[in-house]
């Protein structure tokens, strides 16, 4: 693994070409095609009840980050804000996918949305956030997230372009102070918990540079737990969301449930 310090080398390459991919999974996925008018969902009022099973959770948030106006703001399903990003097609497609080549079967076909300062957020054991260039936090919030990781919850960040750091270093400087970011490479064991995953090039570069995963651990000990890991230039939702469209390289979205299917693998097992 890479320290910071490496991460910061990182930041400051150039676009590079995208090599051969391979195929992940020969699944089919069959996902409803997207409303670009599809009004925002009322989690309250549709969330699947909880029922003992795993159920994917995307994360809401207060969008209340003028650093980033008009970057990415109102790209997708029109004026949707950005931890709605990809929802919810990208979750039925990874749960799709997850079912069928997994023996464990979500409790619901497109997951749930839950606030980041809900209580209820400790109930799943993944959480996954989009575009945390726009994420803020209140203290009550931050401190129920904290809790969230120190009962052994896992956080994923997704959608993340370069303009995307500094706002999302900030958020997690106050979420965990004591913890540092490494940058991982493929060798860590979450990118071996079900696809044995070698290299990061076969990944279509959705935003400038090669992708980057960056993980903060427990103790800041790459023994120990990952607590979290950002998908940093990097979109795998997007990917997961046109997988049934024909809107992305097939290799590439592939390629990207594989990183999906073990992220949950690892979650759920650590």
């Amino acid at each position: 693994m890479k320290t910071m310090a490496m991460l910061q080398r990182l930041l400051s390459l150039t676009t590079v070409m995208l090599t051969t991919t391979t195929i992940a999974a020969s699944v089919p996925v069959s996902g409803a095609d997207a409303d670009p008018s599809a009004p925002d969902r009322i989690a309250q009022d549709e969330n699947t009840p909880y029922n003992g099973q795993f159920i994917f959770a995307r994360l809401r948030y207060r969008d209340d980050n003028q650093s980033l106006r008009g970057f990415g703001r109102f790209r997708g399903r029109g004026r949707d804000p950005g931890w709605y990003h990809d929802y919810p097609y990208a979750e039925y497609n990874l749960m799709q996918i997850f079912s069928a080549i997994t023996t464990l079967k979500p409790g619901s076909e497109t997951g749930n949305i839950v606030s980041i300062g809900d209580p209820e957020l400790h109930k799943y054991p993944i959480a996954y956030m989009s575009e945390p260039g726009f994420w803020t936090m209140d203290e009550q919030e931050v401190e129920n997230m904290r809790s969230y990781l120190q009962k052994g919850g896992f956080l994923i960040f997704d959608d993340f372009p370069d303009e995307a750091w500094p706002n999302f270093s900030i958020q997690m400087q106050r979420l965990l102070p004591d913890v540092q970011p490494v940058v991982l490479g493929p060798s860590h064991e979450i990118f071996h918990s079900f696809f044995d995953i070698d290299a990061f090039e076969r990944l279509y570069y959705s935003y400038r540079g090669r992708p980057v995963f960056v993980g903060y651990f427990e103790d800041n000990n790459e023994n120990k737990r990952l607590l979290a890991i950002a998908n940093y230039r990097n979109d795998l939702g997007e990917n997961w969301e046109y997988a049934a469209r024909g809107f992305e390289i097939v290799d590439s979205s592939n390629e990207a449930f594989k990183f999906g299917v073990n992220y949950i693998l690892y979650g759920l097992t650590h």
